[in-house]
């Protein structure tokens, strides 16, 4: 390998772009052409998404899992294709999928291609301050109703029957978390067994179940004017589906609960999302009250969920927290990272209290 080949190499570490090359030859001729270069999308910290671009300018996105200390269970490639091409006919918006491979073999890991989609992930306050507050709230609402729209959408109907067990949901999630976290904890967390034990006493009975998104949050929807500059912020594609499943789909309201919430907690707001700060921005209240009244379900009652989403972002923080320790992250942001998770332990407990 010359010293060129080897630079572009290392600006994508966990892909090789040689391989990927010959496999998207062999799998999706015609998709790509010419000479390959890519570059590592800002985004999630813990799957990894490259946009890769070649020499006519056309770009798909290739997602992998994380370098190093994979979690059993999670980052499953073939899951989230699954779930995308799934939803394709729905009115969920989502990438169109090329490809997925499951060969370790290939690039070192599973991943699948999709189509590169055109617009804005508003993770900060700022950017949509930008917009103002009549396009702010105009977003916020579109995230809603996206979300609405998803848990709509008739598993059966699309193939996805099969892609989860919603009996007993709420208690192997529970379970889930605790496992993750023991699996990376590598230091004391204060108040963590306590909201774990708290969570395992207090889990409600199961609701009618619903494709769950997992992650559901502006900064993981890809927002764009329809029909040029005077035209409708519109949501073009619903990404980061690692954690879908079949499930109550309260437990996505609870993590948008938190997400709105993060910024005033001290517990990650700037790092993670800080949208709800923006003026216009949905209040909470308004936030639960659009969802309830679009979808017909009950959110009088969400302090379980809101624990179990403070308990999850805890121990998915915690992971990635690992993982920078041991040298195993990609691109910048991760330093603070642990100093969050005791904060959003903390925010669990209040909620489970709030509600008791």
């Amino acid at each position: 390998m010359d010293d060129a080949a080897a630079a572009a190499r290392a600006e994508v570490p966990g892909l090789d772009l040689g391989a990927l090359r010959a496999y998207l030859d062999r799998e999706t001729p015609g998709l790509l052409e010419g000479e390959l270069s890519a570059r590592v999308l800002a985004g999630g910290k813990s799957n990894l998404t490259y946009a890769v671009t070649d020499a006519s300018g056309a770009t798909v996105v290739v997602r992998r899992p994380p370098l190093g200390h994979v979690l059993a269970t999670a980052h499953d490639m073939a899951r989230e294709h699954r779930v995308i091409t799934a939803l394709h006919d729905t009115a969920v918006p989502v990438p169109v999928t090329h490809a997925c491979c499951e060969d370790e073999a290939v690039i070192g890991a599973p991943f699948y291609v999709m189509e590169h989609v055109a617009g804005t992930p508003y993770r900060q306050a700022s950017e949509l301050v930008a917009l103002g507050p009549e396009r702010t709230r105009a977003i916020s609402e579109r995230m809603v109703d996206t979300l609405v729209d998803l848990h709509a959408v008739d598993p059966r109907a699309v193939g996805l029957e099969d892609f989860g067990r919603p009996e007993g949901f709420l208690a192997r999630q529970v379970k889930r978390w605790g496992t993750q976290l023991e699996g990376s904890r590598s230091r004391d967390l204060a108040g963590a067994d306590e909201l774990y034990a708290a969570l395992t006493r207090g889990v409600p009975a199961d609701q009618p179940p619903a494709i769950v998104h997992g992650d559901f949050r502006l900064d993981n929807l890809l927002v764009g004017l329809v029909g040029g500059e005077v035209g409708r912020d519109e949501v073009r594609a619903v990404l980061d589906w690692e954690m879908a499943t079949l499930g109550d789909p309260l437990t996505d309201v609870g993590l948008l609960v938190v997400y709105q919430q993060l910024a005033r907690l001290g517990a990650g707001g700037d790092l993670i999302t800080d949208v709800s700060e923006a003026p216009g921005y949905l209040p909470l209240r308004e936030l639960l009250a659009r969802y309830a009244e679009r979808s017909g379900r009950d959110v009088s009652d969400l302090g379980f969920y809101v624990g179990l989403a403070y308990y999850k972002l805890a121990v998915i923080l915690e992971g990635i927290y690992y993982r920078h320790t041991q040298g195993q992250t990609v691109g910048a942001g991760f330093a603070e990272i642990g100093g969050y998770v005791e904060p959003l332990v903390a925010g669990g407990l209040r909620a489970l209290k709030e509600e008791s």
